[in-house]
């Protein structure tokens, strides 16, 4: 695992402030911090609102966990690439350009829509339970087959042009509070399987992650006691009104949730 950047440069402006007594400009250039923040609608922040306009599709807002992390740390530069729906194939299309042999620190979700993750909440808002448990087992399968080669490319990618940057992988938080307040909507069975489906995911990204030396940060528990049918939500549950904000974050489980992961991560 690599150690984190911004650990170093913690202790890069200590050396700075006390260099700069002494007249010496090149401590304080050991300060200079470079932060991409890459990925899918988790890290774009769909769910939280305020959006640029600027984003168009993507989506991205400053109440997004890259962009609060950023506004708290000043870092020298801030890419934020993260886009709404993106698939492994699409970081490796669109989102890459910023980084480079400077960058010390990435963050990335991606693995989700890949996996079928749309797909695999519409079938069971809508069909049977059965129908509901085949699909997540389908998803599950190509988490097995197909996503671990998918994340590989992104990995290697970001590996390649940014070798000395600390990377966070980041999780996704299980959706539902079993026996929680819920009293209409998707049965008991059908939530524990979506649950299950989403701690499969992050096991398989957690391993890919930590093959190619990255950190990976569960959310899990810090949406624990916030899933929906909790009472104190921090995800959006479906949204016939806004239908691309369903399971996704609030803007508190961005700040609540999402942050103080990465910020530990980081």
């Amino acid at each position: 695992m690599r150690l984190s950047r911004f650990a170093a440069l913690s202790s890069s402006l200590l050396l700075a402030a006390g260099a700069a007594l002494f007249g010496a400009g090149q401590a304080a250039a050991q300060a200079d911090f470079g932060y991409v923040a890459l990925g899918d609608s988790y890290s774009s922040g769909v769910g939280a609102g305020n959006y640029d306009s600027g984003s168009g599709n993507c989506k991205r807002t400053t109440r997004a966990y890259p962009a609060l992390w950023a506004a708290a740390h000043s870092p020298q530069t801030f890419s934020f690439t993260a886009c709404s729906g993106a698939r492994t194939g699409d970081v490796l299309a669109n989102q890459l350009a910023p980084l480079n042999s400077g960058t010390d620190l990435v963050s990335i979700t991606v693995g989700g829509n890949d996996a079928g993750f749309s797909d695999v909440m519409t079938t069971c808002v809508l069909q049977s339970e059965s129908t509901c448990v085949s699909r997540v087992n389908q998803a599950k399968a190509y988490v097995d087959s197909t996503l671990p080669g998918q994340l590989d490319q992104v990995y290697n990618a970001i590996d390649s042009r940014s070798p000395g940057a600390h990377v966070v992988v980041l999780g996704y938080p299980r959706f539902y509070k079993l026996n929680g307040t819920c009293t209409t909507g998707l049965t008991e069975g059908e939530r524990a399987a979506i649950n299950g489906a989403a701690d499969y995911l992050n096991t398989a990204i957690a391993k890919r992650a930590a093959n190619h030396g990255f950190t990976f940060a569960s959310v899990a528990g810090a949406f624990t006691g916030h899933e929906i049918c909790s009472g104190s939500a921090w995800l959006h549950s479906v949204n016939w009104l806004n239908i691309g904000e369903s399971y996704h974050p609030t803007a508190a489980g961005q700040s609540g949730g999402y942050l103080p992961v990465f910020t530990n991560a980081a």
